[in-house]
């Protein structure tokens, strides 16, 4: 279970994150949504540890992750843009991140699941987007964590491989894993999502259902859904639509 509480961060005076607080359970979706500049990344980099927040708590599995950079050997992240060293082939690549997590990984089934055999002794600098993104996706479930955060997972993936990458977060979900995805694609959010936290200039903004957000402003989509509250919140932006009951 992840939880934070009371999450602030300032960069200089510009405070990005205004006192969030969330929770996610085991064997859940969750996508984190808002528009740039919400927030959303800098939330993804308190969890990650990457980025140390102003003030505010975070915990993992029930401890608090400050000073206790452990708990991160049971993620698979998935950054939305990832840099390695462009000579490296794909196994070779694999073979860095298992040295580096000094944790063994067993991968084949990932491989021929993405199609990606063909490509693993290729170097990262002759592959297309789309078929880097899927060898980002093998490193981040590969490990067989039980918490994974994508950020824009589908980004340059082809349709089957997006269908197949759907199918895999849903049997992680099955087997009692926690997912936390960031994406712009509210189809996908529809499909997946158990729940969904929306932010807006850094404050939590709607927490609920995708369907009870959809109910909530009487829209048929997602997308309009949040474009409908979006409109409400620029007339009143006093008002938010948090729901703290999940039914």
């Amino acid at each position: 279970m992840i939880k934070i509480e009371k999450l602030n961060k300032l960069f200089g005076k510009v405070q990005v994150l205004k006192g969030v607080d969330l929770s996610i359970d085991h064997g859940k979706i969750v996508a984190i949504l808002g528009p740039n500049g919400s927030g959303k990344t800098t939330l993804i980099k308190c969890l990650l540890g990457l980025t140390i927040p102003t003030s505010g708590t975070i915990f993992v599995n029930g401890k608090n992750i400050e000073n206790n950079w452990q708990y991160r050997n049971d993620i698979g992240y998935l950054p939305q843009i990832a840099h390695f060293p462009e000579n490296l082939t794909v196994k070779e690549l694999f073979s860095m991140i298992s040295d580096l997590r000094k944790q063994k990984a067993d991968y084949s089934e990932l491989v021929s699941y993405f199609e990606m055999g063909e490509f693993i002794g290729k170097p990262l600098r002759s592959l297309s987007g789309g078929t880097r993104q899927k060898a980002n996706i093998i490193l981040a479930l590969m490990f067989n964590p039980s918490f994974f955060i994508f950020d824009e997972p589908s980004s340059g993936l082809d349709p089957l491989s997006r269908v197949r990458f759907k199918d895999r977060v849903e049997k992680e979900k099955q087997n009692g894993k926690t997912v936390l995805f960031t994406t712009h694609l509210l189809n996908e959010v529809e499909e997946l999502a158990d729940e969904i936290f929306f932010l807006l200039e850094g404050k939590i903004y709607f927490h609920g259902k995708p369907q009870q957000l959809k109910d909530e402003q009487n829209q048929p989509s997602l997308e309009k859904a949040i474009a409908a509250m979006l409109v409400k919140n620029k007339n009143n932006p006093a008002t938010t639509y948090s729901n703290s009951e999940i039914k």
